[in-house]
């Protein structure tokens, strides 16, 4: 799941950095991640997924690092198991 996530964020992200020197948990705003790359970014992890975001979580916390991405894909395709 990382490397997919790393491979949209290098797409949506317009990151002034590469993505391969980005570590997992590093603050990917402090790394250049603005609000509009955070929605293009949540498209593109909707559609790769196969998953809709729900409101509760469209925030900051779960785009700030491809480990937080990951944890809310997570919880989001855990809930759409049990529904």
């Amino acid at each position: 799941m990382n490397k997919t996530i790393r491979d949209l964020v290098a797409k949506f992200g317009k990151l002034p950095t590469s993505v391969d020197q980005i570590a997992d948990d590093a603050d990917l705003y402090a790394a250049g991640l603005t609000s509009f790359a955070s929605v293009q970014l949540m498209l593109g992890i909707e559609e790769a997924f196969d998953i809709e975001f729900p409101d509760n979580l469209l925030n900051r916390k779960s785009f700030a690092s491809i480990s937080a991405i990951a944890k809310t894909v997570d919880i989001i395709q855990d809930g759409r198991k049990v529904a």
